[in-house]
């Protein structure tokens, strides 16, 4: 089931959130088998064989807990616990890859399972070994059944993220049935949920349409439309991605219920150090706690402690995805992070003026969004070979408009009636008119404007306020004309 779905916004959510709220001031323990079985539900509405890979990993890690629990062999079972959960990781995403790649080097025929990927399992992977992890630290205490299980399948954050810990979310749960409905709260919930779904409907899926032509043709598009398909990918990801966890947040608050912030505004990093502070921040904490802190961080030498960065950042791109391009990806964010970690360490402080530090600053941010969006043509190609083709079609110097055809997708119903009403769409070039503003008015959303969270904070809630935000629901609603899958749940 989809956030972006009719029977998402108009069934399911209401239902739910309805259930809960009328029984958590009569009976936690109920409230929250209410919302383990709606979770399972919106889980096993994908793909019903995916709840028993569900059900079956809850089961093993929170075993896995309870030996953790006694004094005798810990070490041994959160090793074996995580070989265990890597270990299905691997077979579910990894093994098709790997069986290619023996096939490929040492020239054997062993065949492919074509084994389908359980959506999410990557996440609430991640989140179970991180849970493990803390326990094994002493860091979680006594944790009932039910509380582990509503850890994992809590349904707004289940299938891709944000990954949250133990100690954010056990005390919440806890408190249910021990406080009222928190309107204010519910309605900052409702804000950042609409949000999220502009974001993914409105924007990510219009930009979606441009770049999948794009990649579809790639030997017959433009040196323009490469470039511009190469922008539009890295807008829509993260247009995609981060509105699928504003929904998520959003809709943790409509049950009382804070879930970590993903994003905050990462193209507006002025390097790759800070890019990555804002860019999917609860992967960074995962790898931060559970990978770099491990390997000994920085308090092993500065050899090793660059070492220890840029294995965090091959294992991020291995993470994302079975394929060389998304190793590549990782690889290359990785090496930039280690060259400008050294830059920062040696470089001298030096005295500049506030025009100085506002220009440096913008090129700061320019220098690095072109490389993410370099990064992210790997990303996105399904091989290294694909993302060099789309390379070399940039380079081949075929300058000039984009064609009609890519044009048009931009040219929504709603607004190209406008053209028509305004005798607009007989002027010469009118076919790229509505795709420059649009573009234009994404940029500007990207780079100067607040993002959700901080218009949230900063939100009085009044008469004006709830008909901007039904006046956008309603925009989302009427957009909603297929079915629109978030990119994240390939990984």
């Amino acid at each position: 089931m989809l956030f972006n779905s009719y029977i998402f916004i108009f069934a399911f959510l209401p239902i739910c959130l309805a259930g809960f709220h009328a029984l958590k001031s009569r009976n936690a323990y109920m409230t929250k088998l209410w919302l383990i079985v709606c979770s399972l539900f919106f889980y096993g509405y994908f793909n019903a064989c995916y709840l028993l890979i569900m059900i079956c990993s809850v089961l093993a890690n929170y075993g896995f807990f309870l030996l953790l629990k006694r004094d005798r062999y810990r070490k041994i079972i959160l090793t074996v616990g995580i070989i265990a959960n890597l270990s299905v990781l691997f077979y579910f995403k990894y093994f098709d890859f790997f069986i290619e790649n023996i096939n490929l080097f040492f020239r054997t025929g062993f065949a492919l399972k074509h084994i389908l990927l359980p959506l999410g399992i990557s996440f609430f992977t991640f989140q179970q070994i991180s849970f493990l992890h803390d326990s094994y630290k002493g860091e979680t205490k006594d944790v009932g059944f039910v509380d582990y299980a509503l850890f994992v399948t809590f349904f707004p954050q289940l299938i891709a993220g944000p990954i949250v810990t133990g100690d954010e979310m056990f005390k919440q749960f806890y408190a249910i049935g021990e406080k009222k409905m928190d309107s204010d709260m519910f309605a900052r919930g409702i804000t950042v949920f609409v949000g999220g779904l502009a974001k993914k409907v409105i924007i990510a899926d219009t930009l979606a349409k441009a770049v999948d032509y794009g990649y579809d043709n790639l030997a017959s598009i433009s040196s323009t439309e490469a470039v511009l398909v190469v922008l539009f990918y890295t807008l829509q990801l993260y247009f995609d991605f981060s509105g699928y966890c504003d929904m998520a947040i959003g809709i943790g608050k409509m049950f009382g219920i804070d879930i970590a912030m993903n994003f905050n505004s990462p193209y507006k990093a002025g390097n790759i150090i800070d890019f990555w502070k804002r860019w999917h921040i609860t992967l960074s904490r995962f790898f931060t706690k559970n990978v770099y802190i491990p390997l000994g961080g920085n308090r092993v030498g500065e050899a090793r402690m660059y070492l220890n960065l840029f294995i965090v950042f091959l294992l991020s791109g291995i993470w994302h995805g079975a394929g060389w391009n998304f190793i590549l990806w990782g690889c290359m964010h990785g090496l930039l992070y280690v060259i400008t970690r050294a830059v920062q360490k040696h470089k001298k402080s030096t005295i500049g003026g506030k025009v100085t530090g506002k220009i440096t600053r913008i090129t700061g941010v320019i220098l690095t969004f072109a490389f993410v969006n370099l990064a992210w043509i790997f990303f996105r190609a399904g091989s290294v070979g694909e993302a060099c083709e789309l390379i070399e079609r940039i380079l081949a110097g075929n300058w000039g408009l984009p064609s009609e055809t890519f044009a048009a997708f931009f040219n929504l119903g709603e607004f190209w009636y406008v053209l028509k009403v305004c005798k607009l769409a007989t002027l010469p070039y009118s076919m790229y008119y509505l795709m420059i503003v649009f573009v234009l008015a994404v940029l500007l959303i990207t780079f100067l404007a607040p993002n959700i969270h901080q218009v949230e904070q900063r939100m009085k809630f009044n008469c004006f306020s709830a008909i901007i935000v039904a006046a956008l629901l309603m925009w989302c609603i009427v957009s909603l004309s297929g079915v629109s899958t978030f990119l994240y749940f390939n990984f």
